[in-house]
């Protein structure tokens, strides 16, 4: 039984040949972390969703492991490949490389662990979103490497425990969960939408603005809410070496993944230790603006790496 969806994106046009930033990594500003030296390197993420072209240009080389816990393929474990297009455009977003060609990713150091976890139709079921979230947990790379980033743009209508216990243990250790706010907003930040495992609260909820900074019309509301970032006309990999426009929460959610990776990084070179999940994401909140709306709207403000916190303070005396 399929309990599980994507959380419903559009696509708004496919290209090819192409080489840029796209927008909404030059609006969160990405580049002020690379120009630093900071690119997510040894940072692994895992995404959980429709699988990835593991071999676009892009991303070669940016995958280190994967799993199939879908019927797609014969239910074969190995065979993680994106038969529907979202998962592939979400790993582009978080870590394309830097190749001279293509796109390039928010974090293009840093690695994926591709969980797929939705058909080539976009469901999915809760027991293979938690099987993932437990295999995440424990997974460790060649060289010991251990996930410190879930990103999940998918949802339900409906709360459930074990769901809930899995992300509480990757929570625990310490590794932040990254969940798409949904689409099913109403435009009024006084009713809550919710969409599991979106609206728990031990994740980092995402909503969603346009590349002009405002509220996307569908992005929800509710008091879980804990940032925005850019979910509308993203520009990111494709399959069959393409590159395609999407709009959703779906597409905000990677965009903060892969600047989770990039503060990971910046964060514990300069303390020289491993940060714990509640300091991880301490930093991340040290990095938004508010954009004026109502907290059920936008969380903490939206992302913004260019700003750094000694910024922000002043605001309150400007």
């Amino acid at each position: 039984m399929s309990n599980f969806k994507l959380i419903p994106f559009d696509v708004e046009g496919i290209r090819e040949n192409i080489f840029e930033i796209p927008s909404g990594i030059r609006l969160i500003g990405a580049p002020s972390f690379w120009d630093e030296g900071f690119k997510g390197e040894n940072i692994v993420v895992a995404v959980l969703d429709t699988g990835c072209q593991f071999n676009h240009p892009d991303l070669k080389g940016q995958i280190i492991g994967g799993y199939n816990f879908t019927k797609d393929y014969f239910g074969f474990p190995a065979i993680f490949l994106d038969n529907n297009g979202h998962g592939t455009h979400v790993c582009g977003t978080i870590a394309a490389r830097e190749n001279g060609a293509g796109v390039v990713g928010v974090a293009p150091k840093a690695k994926l662990l591709v969980l797929k976890v939705l058909k080539g139709s976009g469901e999915g079921t809760i027991e293979s979103i938690t099987s993932a979230i437990k295999y995440a947990t424990r997974w460790r790379g060649p060289k010991g490497e251990k996930v410190r980033v879930i990103s999940m743009s998918l949802g339900g209508p409906n709360d459930d425990s074990s769901l809930h216990s899995a992300i509480k243990n990757a929570v625990q250790n310490n590794i932040i969960v990254v969940c798409a706010a949904g689409n099913e907003g109403d435009g009024n930040s006084g009713t809550n939408e919710y969409s599991y495992p979106g609206a728990y609260p031990e994740v980092v909820e995402v909503g969603s603005v346009n590349l002009q900074q405002r509220l996307s019309k569908f992005s929800n509301s509710n008091s879980e809410v804990d940032l925005l970032a850019p979910g509308e006309e993203i520009l990111s990999t494709y399959p069959k070496n393409q590159y395609a426009k999407l709009s959703g929460t779906s597409m905000a959610a990677p965009h903060v993944s892969g600047a989770l990776a990039l503060l990971i990084e910046k964060s514990e070179k300069k303390l020289n230790r491993p940060l714990t999940e509640p300091e991880i994401f301490e930093q991340l909140t040290k990095y938004t603006i508010s954009l004026g709306y109502p907290k059920t709207d936008e969380g903490n403000g939206m992302l913004k790496l260019q700003i750094e916190p000694f910024e922000k303070i002043l605001r309150y005396f400007i």
